[in-house]
């Protein structure tokens, strides 16, 4: 009888420990689980200044947060360079390039953010000589370039993704090509002003991570 009650009393015990094993198992999956609340849309406006050059550009992106720590996103940028005294003096050249590329943003705390993107850049470039040398010549072309930097946000916050940005980037590959690089190869910052826009906000409380 003694020996009954104790098998019974076992078995009843690694039922409980195995049904809250496999409560475990699916509520980690659960978490695991791609999560709508996550995805974002957003976009800004770059802009970059140097010695007889200005870039103006625009990027929209559409991405996922993994954790309260790293967003990832996919996007496409578009830019239009105006430069003078490129080969000659007087002389212009004016381009226009466009290109899908991808990004990581890491958030150490959720109001500030480092970043690296890449770009594919299709790049057409037409230059002028004013000075009368010849006519206008148009070359096409594309071009890699790898930009870090980091920023600052107005809150990134658990149950709050939709917040305005501020960024500054550089091109670390530094190619001849890149739309952020000089005519004398250096690579000239990249300033971005943004927003990113929660695309199923949470309805549950806002807390701060």
């Amino acid at each position: 009888m003694k020996k009954t009650f104790l098998v019974l009393l076992l078995s009843g015990i690694a039922f409980h420990s195995i049904a809250q094993d496999d409560k475990k198992e699916k509520e980690n999956d659960k978490e695991k689980k791609f999560k709508k609340e996550n995805l974002f849309v957003g976009g800004d406006l770059n802009v970059s200044f140097y010695s007889g050059g200005t870039v103006l550009g625009i990027g929209p992106y559409f991405g996922y947060s993994i954790n309260k720590y790293v967003d990832v996103a996919a996007s496409l940028g578009f830019n239009y360079i105006s430069q003078r005294d490129y080969y000659y003096t007087g002389d212009k050249l004016r381009q226009n390039d466009f290109g899908p590329g991808a990004f990581v943003r890491l958030y150490p705390v959720h109001f500030l953010f480092a970043q690296v993107q890449y770009e594919h850049n299709f790049i057409r470039q037409k230059y002028i000589p004013v000075s009368g040398t010849g006519p206008d010549e148009i070359v096409r072309f594309d071009a890699n370039s790898v930009l870090i930097g980091g920023g600052y946000t107005s809150g990134r916050r658990d149950g709050n993704k939709t917040f305005y940005y501020f960024s500054v980037l550089w091109d670390v590959t530094r190619v001849a090509e890149s739309p952020y690089v000089d005519n004398l190869g250096r690579s000239v910052p990249i300033i971005k002003a943004g927003i990113n826009f929660a695309l199923f906000q949470e309805k549950q409380r806002r807390g701060r991570w």
